[in-house]
């Protein structure tokens, strides 16, 4: 235990001078090459600093009550024996070392493995059956490529694009707006559990630190700047996944967009992307062709949209071809086809069930039908 808090007590103790926020931690890093040195370092070498206040120098150099709050915080992670990566560790996510704001530590419980590159994929919490799809399809398809899928946990793309990547048996990371003790959302406390023994949850705030709305931009700075690209599923005109879209690209990250229909609100963030220039994805390869430079992983996986076989159209008949032609991607209810249909929903349910058998068509929650496009 004196070992585990001599290696990180400094850096705890940094970050909660006032005034010494992630910019200025990693300026004083630059400068002093560790926290400790920083607090042995004269008050002349302090203010050469740039931006640096008296205050934080004074703070500095009057620490006791910050080394206290320190040994507090290190007590809670070390009692629920979290794992910590420093800035100057190796195993420090590579490309967030890139940004000019990174933590100056994490914490997380899982494995970290630079080996893999990172792509991220993110979008609404209230996401549509076609969202969810997409985001679902995308991380098991990216996953089977090699990356690991970086999101944020919440609601909706975020948890679909961590079950692609889970069911592809490859690695995810979840980048938390709250500490490792506060699982949000709850109904995810399985998922946490899960993407912990497959890749890692990580957070750069106190272990008992509530979610909050302040919190998520703070992390969604993380999610941008450990991925080599950002992927957007759907998003409203106003929504944190455009915050993050928005920083990849500061960061010199590739940015993609999902497109969707022109009557939902939801993807009315992803077309704004579209238009300023992100890359328009439709499947998987169109993110593997630009970043296949990232992947140092040799396989060579079956894509999800080939890897289910289709039966062809000479294996229907006219109610199955006429129910196929009332269909499309967009998925509508069971009432309401049976309304353009003119068939009774009793006629009309084994006559879905076998389109769904033969990999035609695709039921989602409440009752939705969607066609499945080759």
């Amino acid at each position: 235990m004196p070992d585990y808090f001599e290696k990180y007590l400094s850096w705890f103790a940094l970050k909660k001078v006032p005034g010494i926020g992630n910019y200025l931690f990693k300026s004083l890093l630059n400068n002093f090459s560790s926290p400790k040195e920083v607090f042995l370092a004269s008050e002349d070498a302090l203010s050469k600093i740039k931006n640096i206040r008296q205050n934080s120098i004074n703070a500095i150099k009057n620490n006791k009550k910050y080394f206290d709050e320190a040994r507090q915080e290190l007590k809670k992670i070390s009692e629920h024996k979290y794992k910590i990566v420093t800035l100057n560790d190796p195993d420090y996510p590579v490309l967030l070392k890139e940004i000019p704001d990174p933590p100056p530590y994490l914490t997380y419980i899982g494995v970290l493995d630079n080996s893999l590159p990172c792509l991220s994929i993110v979008g609404s919490r209230n996401a549509t059956s076609y969202g969810l799809s997409a985001g679902e399809r995308l991380g098991y398809n990216l996953s089977k490529q090699g990356f690991q899928i970086v999101s944020g946990m919440a609601r909706g793309i975020d948890t679909a694009a961590h079950k692609g990547a889970l069911n592809a048996k490859g690695r995810t990371l979840a980048i938390l707006g709250s500490g490792l003790n506060k699982i949000y959302p709850y109904e995810n406390k399985f998922l946490y559990k899960t993407i912990s023994m497959h890749g890692a949850v990580i957070s750069e705030f106190d272990v008992n630190q509530f979610p909050d709305g302040k919190n998520f931009p703070i992390r969604n700075r993380i999610i941008a700047g450990m991925s080599a690209g950002t992927c957007v599923v759907e998003a409203a005109k106003r929504s944190g996944s455009l915050i993050t879209a928005r920083l990849a690209a500061e960061y010199g990250r590739e940015v993609y967009a999902v497109p969707g229909s022109i009557d939902s609100q939801k993807s009315h963030g992803t077309h704004h992307l579209l238009k300023q220039g992100a890359k328009l994805v439709e499947n998987d390869n169109d993110i593997i062709d630009e970043l296949s430079q990232f992947i140092h992983k040799s396989n060579n996986p079956v894509s999800e949209n080939k890897k289910k076989p289709r039966a062809s159209k000479k294996q229907y008949n006219k109610i199955d071809n006429d129910i196929l032609n009332l269909l499309d991607p967009y998925p509508i209810h069971i009432d309401l086809l049976a309304k353009k249909s003119g068939l009774e929903t009793k006629i009309l349910l084994p006559v879905l069930l076998n389109l769904e058998l033969t990999g035609a068509i695709k039921q989602s929650n409440g009752k939705y039908f969607s066609k499945i496009e080759e």
